[in-house]
């Protein structure tokens, strides 16, 4: 009696405490804007724009981050995956109960998986057997069929583009979405990521960075911010190692180097894919992001802003910090967090793996403490 007594006033003085207030004006003002979404795909987009506020306030800028990881399939590849498929519904190419093929390193595959179960295609993903385990589960839980093949160079034949482009020219009604090279993923961010970023920002934006893969992000929102600001806002790419676009950039595509490798999954690039092609004019310049800066801004972003951040995006933050440095005190940098660490934390957070890639020496001793795996 006396316990159930002791609950009783607690709960009465805990309704007491903290009654409800009323909502805020831009918590109804979102709702009315979300409404109700009559499907998956309608979901996709319309991600918040976050302050980075440790990096803002230490280098007298605004730095933020688009958070593509709140998408439904987690990843900013989500926008690209429903637009492939509407082009290629648009065009004639895929027909009810039709398959789609795709050769991709991972999100995309996964926004691929998402889009084809809500629109009720079948699905079928090739991707290089250098892809985290955990990608490759997740793509089997979600119904695609997935094929790990060897990686290998685009020129080769047994490219997983390659094998992708082969096994949908072998069945009837389907179709290869192409990322790489089909402008409709570019369209994606012109109608979309970048008009968010340029409302959500009143227009107040100096520079956009990001790295890029397939390159439609970067080329997207490029364009689009470009158009829109009459060429004020600066375009920076950032490109991990192992990548040739940071030499083709800064050289005035005249070089083509490349040397190393990187920890970071789906971005860096050996070529100028078609996406990119359609904008390269308006790129003003380009970062080259190590991966020791790239994992320390991992532990960073989760210490620091409360972000768990896969290391491509984090790659990114570090891109917005030094193009913010660069533009000089009270300018506003917008990249990308391109999707979280979930999918990644066997890797990024395992004492192990970290040593096997001479990283460890990278993430300063007081934030050792989230290395909690073997």
């Amino acid at each position: 009696m006396l316990r159930q007594g002791v609950l009783r006033r607690g709960v009465r003085m805990f309704a007491t405490a903290v009654a409800p207030r009323e909502p805020s004006a831009h918590t109804i003002a979102v709702s009315k804007a979300q409404g109700i979404s009559n499907n998956l795909t309608e979901a996709i987009g319309n991600t918040p724009l976050i302050r980075l506020t440790h990096l803002s306030n230490e280098t007298g800028c605004n730095i933020l981050g688009k958070a593509e990881f709140m998408n439904p399939g987690g990843s900013i590849k989500d926008r690209a995956a429903l637009y492939v498929v509407l082009d290629a519904e648009e065009r004639g190419l895929l027909r009810p109960g039709g398959t789609v093929v795709e050769g991709t390193a991972g999100n995309t595959g996964i926004g691929l998986a998402h889009v084809c179960r809500s629109r009720g295609y079948k699905l079928v993903i090739y991707m290089p057997n250098t892809q985290s385990q955990g990608k490759i589960d997740l793509l089997r839980l979600l119904g695609a069929e997935v094929y790990p093949v060897p990686a290998v160079a685009f020129e080769n034949p047994e490219n997983y583009n390659h094998q992708a482009r082969r096994h949908a020219e072998a069945l009837d009604n389907a179709v290869w979405t192409n990322q790489f090279d089909n402008i409709a993923n570019r369209r994606a961010h012109i109608e979309t990521t970048g008009p968010e970023i340029w409302t959500q920002t009143e227009g107040k934006v100096d520079a956009f960075t990001c790295s890029t893969g397939t390159a439609g992000t970067f080329a997207g929102v490029t364009r689009y911010l470009k158009t829109v600001s009459d060429g004020r806002v600066k375009a920076i790419l950032a490109d991990p190692p192992g990548s040739v676009l940071y030499s083709y950039i800064t050289s005035g595509g005249k070089l083509t180097e490349r040397s190393g490798s990187s920890i970071t999954e789906g971005i860096g690039q050996g070529r100028v894919t078609d996406n990119l092609k359609q904008d390269i004019d308006l790129v003003d310049g380009a970062v080259s992001i190590s991966d020791a800066k790239s994992i320390n801004m991992v532990y960073r972003c989760l210490d620091e802003e409360g972000l768990y951040l896969g290391a491509s995006s984090a790659l990114n933050v570090v891109a917005a910090k030094e193009v913010a440095e660069k533009l000089g005190k009270g300018s506003t940098v917008v990249t990308v967090l391109a999707d979280g660490a979930y999918r990644y934390a066997d890797r990024l957070f395992s004492r192990k793996w970290l040593e096997s890639k001479n990283l460890l020496g990278a993430i300063p001793k007081h934030l050792e403490k989230y290395i909690v795996l073997p």
